[in-house]
């Protein structure tokens, strides 16, 4: 439980969308996801929420996503969790992210300002009270900027099985090389009935969280929305699973299959 944000965080991301098209997400934009630990124990939810909003002059979307646990979990280990990033309305580039987390006490408040031309990162550490300057490396992105910005420039009309893309994602105070894998198209039962999905393979690291670097699934629809609609991860200790579980303002018709 203790990255369930980080877990949501891709899956809220991936929704892709072809270049050139108009935008598969607009302001008010909302999902609700239900969390549950080894498949029957509520865990928690999380939710993502775009705003428009205007950073140092220039239009953004600001993009708020939030943590929690919720039932019996909550009484041993407590997680409340924030995370925001203002992105660039036409460029897709973040310029600043925030992540301000409480899990079980492990506790982190730590925000970073991009400069996209000099390639460097700007860290402020709340809780240690520290600053640093990091590079970057060429267009980078954040956690949550970096699967909006793939949701508007990865093709999925042509997308093959077992292709994969890659992209430059900046975490906390460290470069890391983001992957992500197409496993094909599958059509899912959903609280909201049969729908055609994408599904995904994101590559992390094996260790303390993940049981190897192929834990994690996503099924996102195969619609002009996008929308992520399941998640499984196998974890060191029991797994992970989340669906979606209310939505609003979606941009496109959200398409269900009846037969």
């Amino acid at each position: 439980m203790k990255n369930i944000l980080l877990i949501a965080g891709l899956l809220f991301g991936l929704q892709f969308s072809s270049p050139q098209e108009e935008t598969a997400f607009q302001e008010g934009e909302w999902f609700k996801f239900e969390m549950s630990y080894s498949n029957f124990l509520k865990a928690g939810n999380a939710t993502l929420e775009v705003k428009e909003s205007t950073f140092n002059g220039k239009p953004v979307f600001h993009i708020v996503g939030k943590g929690w646990t919720t039932g019996a979990i909550k009484w041993f280990f407590k997680v409340k969790d924030r995370y925001e990033s203002y992105i660039d309305m036409e460029t897709g580039m973040p310029y600043k992210f925030i992540r301000k987390i409480n899990e079980g006490g492990h506790i982190k408040d730590i925000e970073i300002d991009f400069n996209h031309e000099k390639q460097e990162a700007f860290v402020e550490d709340k809780k240690r009270k520290t600053k640093k300057t990091i590079a970057t490396e060429q267009d980078v992105q954040d956690m949550v900027s970096a699967f909006y910005y793939l949701r508007n420039n990865y093709d999925t009309e042509s997308i093959k099985e077992g292709e994969i893309v890659k992209l430059n994602m900046f975490f906390d105070e460290e470069n890391y090389n983001f992957k992500l894998k197409f496993l094909g198209r599958e059509t899912i039962d959903t609280e909201f009935g049969r729908i055609k999905t994408l599904k995904f393979r994101p590559y992390v690291m094996a260790g303390r969280v993940f049981k190897e670097q192929e834990s994690l699934t996503l099924w996102v629809s195969a619609d002009k929305n996008k929308i992520p609609l399941k998640i499984k991860a196998d974890l060191a200790v029991g797994s992970l699973q989340a669906n979606l579980e209310a939505f609003k303002g979606l941009k496109h018709s959200f398409q269900i299959q009846f037969d």
